[in-house]
């Protein structure tokens, strides 16, 4: 085990030099655990190892969250539809984990959320759905978030006023909890450097080192300049969610089970278009479909339906966005339409494949394997239990690594900018004065940044103090902390992850892209060209996915998003 000298932190700074410092760690020391992915479990295996006590490293071949991640419907959710598939220990599960988060591990990031289920039937179908809900709040659900409370038709409609009248009978609104789903994984990923986990993105295994029969490390390399250096580990956790299967491959040992990729779309409408004090929760004749608040917005979502295509950039069709429209629109007086979308959205669920069964009904339990000694797989899941995940990961590495590990504590482990958060809220008023904001920005602040609001805001100037134009919710300097501290190395990893500008305005990031670009530039060091070719991907991203969204098939978007260039040159064989 590694003794607090051979594991200096970096109090979770992901910078260009730590970036530096991480390269040498990966080709000079040996690790207890090499974490593949850069995903919520790549993450959170990283953070459950290190405060363990482990020496672990964590590589992702593009941005963190930069998979599915990203790409969730942003909430944390016991997955209340799984009470009707029986699947009462996910559930429950999920309650606990959604909890933690709420009280103790991330209370800057995850929020309760409220949700308005339209009754459409009389008589059978308000004491089915209250058995339902009641469960949901016994098993853990109504503890920091008021329980369920039952609604008239007039209740409900003075709730969600959107609603056309003739579409419910009444309603039941009940809790769950949300949060930026990419934020949140940076700052677990943030959290794992703190206590001493090596944390690189850009960063591709491009092979397995094996002694004997076991796999001892991998190869890596840098996908911004082709370096390669070796990396000796006594075990390795394969956490690449629909990447599995291929990580798999690469490894040469044979997989105990199989990962299906199911894509899901969400668009995001703007807040006036929908007038309502809550969220709703439809049922659609596959699964359900969410309208959620998200600050000035309303994601609904999601789709589910089969992906065969490149894993790293599903495409949103005009078909997916029809279908959000045409099932939301049943239940508004006033329907939405294209015009109305800002935002647009796909990501990939990785599904545990089953036998002729529907992406909506596989399970999402989640599986660990040993696959070969020294290799770790774990997929399937949902977002909401990466914790349990992770440790589950861990310990079925145990048997790998040299002497008896701790058990799990990342139930006592608040993520970075957790501690004094709810003392901060209170002081919203004090720091507004004192950095020249408004309240209202300072509390914005604080629900992306927690308690590191002072790391953030202390060493900015005046200018940077300024909102970005074009993307006015946020700050300029929001854009030179991503670069500085939160590991962003490409300007898409600041307009659609460290931010999500991407998805909240109708321009998607381009009218502000050279504002951000050269913001970035100072910490990076990019000179004119670089800041010119940065623009240019992103630009070219946003037009190709604009394209690919006219089009009715997946294979002919999935072919017009292939023709934006890459900001990174990861090969065919990607980590997350």
């Amino acid at each position: 085990m590694a003794t607090r000298e051979e594991r200096p932190t970096t109090g979770g700074r992901l910078g260009p030099a730590e970036r530096g410092s991480a390269w040498e760690s990966l080709g000079s020391r040996t690790f207890d655990l090499v974490v593949i992915g850069g995903g919520v479990v790549g993450a959170g295996v990283a953070l459950d190892a290190a405060t363990r006590g482990l020496r672990v490293a964590l590589v992702e071949a593009r941005d963190l969250a930069s998979g599915t991640s990203s790409r969730s419907s942003k909430l944390f959710h016991g997955g209340l539809r799984y009470l009707e598939q029986l699947e009462f220990g996910l559930v429950r599960e999920a309650l606990r984990e959604r909890e933690l988060m709420l009280t103790r591990l991330a209370p800057h990031l995850v929020k309760p959320v409220s949700f308005l289920y339209p009754l459409s039937h009389r008589l059978w179908e308000r004491p089915y759905t209250a058995a339902g809900l009641l469960l949901y709040d016994t098993m853990g659900g109504a503890r920091s978030v008021p329980g369920q409370r039952h609604l008239t038709r007039a209740g409900a409609l003075r709730m969600v006023p959107a609603l056309r009248r003739n579409a419910l009978v009444g309603g039941i609104r009940y809790y769950d909890a949300q949060a930026d789903d990419a934020r949140h994984t940076a700052m677990l990923a943030r959290t794992a450097a703190h206590y001493g986990a090596v944390v690189r993105t850009s960063t591709q295994v491009v092979d397995f080192l094996r002694e004997a029969d076991r796999v001892s490390g991998v190869r890596v390399r840098d996908v911004g300049n082709g370096a390669e250096v070796e990396v000796r580990a006594h075990a390795v956790v394969n956490a690449t969610g629909v990447w599995t299967d291929e990580i798999q491959r690469l490894s040469g040992s044979r997989g105990r089970f199989r990962v299906r990729a199911s894509k899901g779309v969400h668009i995001v409408v703007p807040r006036d278009r929908i007038v309502a004090e809550s969220g709703l929760i439809l049922r659609t004749e596959k699964s359900v479909l969410f309208v959620i608040p998200w600050r000035n917005h309303w994601i609904v979502g999601t789709t589910d339906t089969d992906w065969y295509l490149d894993l790293a950039h599903p495409a949103a069709t005009r078909a997916d966005i029809d279908y959000l429209l045409d099932h939301v629109n049943k239940v508004l007086v006033t329907p939405l339409t294209h015009e109305d979308i800002e935002g647009v959205y796909a990501g990939l669920r990785p599904l545990l494949a089953g036998e002729n069964e529907s992406t909506s009904k596989l399970s999402r339990e989640h599986a660990v394997a040993r696959v070969a000694p020294g290799l770790v797989a774990i997929a399937g899941g949902k977002y909401t239990t990466y914790r349990v995940m992770a440790a589950d990961a861990v310990d079925a590495a145990a048997v790998d690594l040299p002497g008896r590990i701790q058990p799990s504590i990342t139930d006592k482990v608040p993520l970075l900018g957790a501690d004094g958060y709810h003392a901060l809220v209170n002081q919203a008023d004090h720091l507004a004065t004192r950095y020249g904001l408004h309240p209202y920005r300072v509390r914005h602040l604080l629900d992306r940044y927690g308690s590191l609001v002072h790391e953030v805001l202390d060493s900015a100037t005046p200018e940077l103090l300024k909102p970005i134009a074009g993307a006015p919710d946020y700050l300029r300097v929001e854009a030179v902390y991503a670069a500085s501290h939160e590991g962003a190395l490409h300007l898409e990893d600041v307009l659609t992850r460290r931010t999500r500008i991407s998805i909240e305005y109708p321009h998607r990031g381009v009218d502000c892209a050279r504002t951000v670009a050269e913001l970035i530039a100072g910490v990076h060091g990019w000179d004119e060209t670089r800041i010119a070719r940065e623009v240019a991907v992103y630009a070219a991203r946003v037009e190709a996915e604009r394209k690919a969204q006219e089009v009715a098939d997946d294979e002919s978007a999935a072919a017009l998003r292939a023709t934006a260039p890459e900001a990174r040159s990861v090969t065919t064989r990607p980590n997350t």
